[in-house]
C-alpha cells in the first residue's frame, strides 16, 4: 500500500485567487518568549489551497460544506492525464478515454508542474475544463471532480463550469498537487473541514494505490 498526499502545504507564500485575502500565519504564543505553549493563529479564505467547493459557492442555495455527503468523497477514483494547453474541452476528455463507470475523477495537467517547481506566482493561464467539458463529465455520471489548480473553471470564465457541475450534484475539489502521482486507479480520501454555513472548506486529500 502506498499513500500519496496530494494536498498543498498552507504557507503565507501560497498563491490565492486575485482579490481574496492572502494566507496569514501568526504565532500568538511562543515557548521561546516564556509562554507555556506555541500557538498559531490562521487567517485565510475558505477557498485557499486544497479545498472543496460546496454547492452554495455558485448556486446560493444554502447547501453549505457541512452538508456534503462524505461517502462521495471517499472511494475509487481515476487520475486521468490531460495534455491540453489552456482550456480542457469535451473533445480532450473523450480522447482521454475515461474508464466507464468512473465516479471520481482527478484531472492531472501541466498545472501540477507549477506546484512541483515551487512557483508561488498566481497563474492566470492555468488549465481547466470549460462548460462543454463540464457537461460531458455530468453525462458520464461523474460525481466528484478534482483539479490541480485553484479553480475547476478557466480564469476568464469561471461561472459556467462551476454552475453546470454543482447543479448536477458534482462535488468539486480544487488545488490538488498531482505531480507525484501517475495516471491510474486509486482510492480517494478527501475530508473537508466541517465549517457550518461555509461555501467551501480546506481539505486534506490522499490517494491510496
Amino acid at each position: 500500500m502506498t499513500l500519496y498526499d496530494i494536498s498543498l502545504t498552507y504557507t503565507e507564500d501560497l498563491p490565492t485567487w486575485p482579490g481574496d485575502p492572502t494566507i496569514q500565519l501568526k504565532q500568538i504564543s511562543s515557548i521561546e518568549d516564556g509562554e507555556m505553549a506555541n500557538v498559531t493563529h490562521l487567517s485565510m479564505c475558505a477557498h485557499s489551497g486544497t479545498h472543496v467547493d460546496a454547492p452554495d459557492h455558485f448556486l446560493g442555495n444554502g447547501k453549505t460544506v457541512e452538508s456534503i455527503p462524505l461517502e462521495l468523497m471517499v472511494g475509487p477514483a481515476a487520475v486521468v492525464e490531460i495534455r491540453a494547453e489552456g482550456t480542457i474541452t469535451a473533445a480532450d476528455l473523450i480522447s482521454a478515454q475515461i474508464p466507464a463507470g468512473t465516479k471520481r475523477i482527478l484531472l492531472k495537467t501541466a498545472n501540477s508542474e507549477v506546484w512541483a517547481a515551487g512557483n508561488m506566482v498566481f497563474q492566470e493561464d492555468f488549465i481547466a475544463p470549460d462548460g462543454e467539458a463540464a457537461k460531458y463529465l455530468v453525462k458520464l455520471g461523474v460525481k466528484v471532480i478534482g483539479v490541480d489548480y485553484l479553480s475547476v473553471a478557466p480564469f476568464t470564465d469561471p461561472e459556467p463550469t462551476h454552475k453546470i457541475l454543482l447543479k448536477a450534484g458534482v462535488l468539486i475539489i480544487e488545488g490538488l498537487d498531482l505531480s507525484g502521482v501517475e495516471p491510474g486507479e486509486y482510492t480517494l480520501y478527501c475530508l473537508p473541514l466541517k465549517i457550518g454555513g461555509a461555501d467551501g472548506a480546506p481539505a486534506r486529500v490522499l490517494l491510496m494505490d
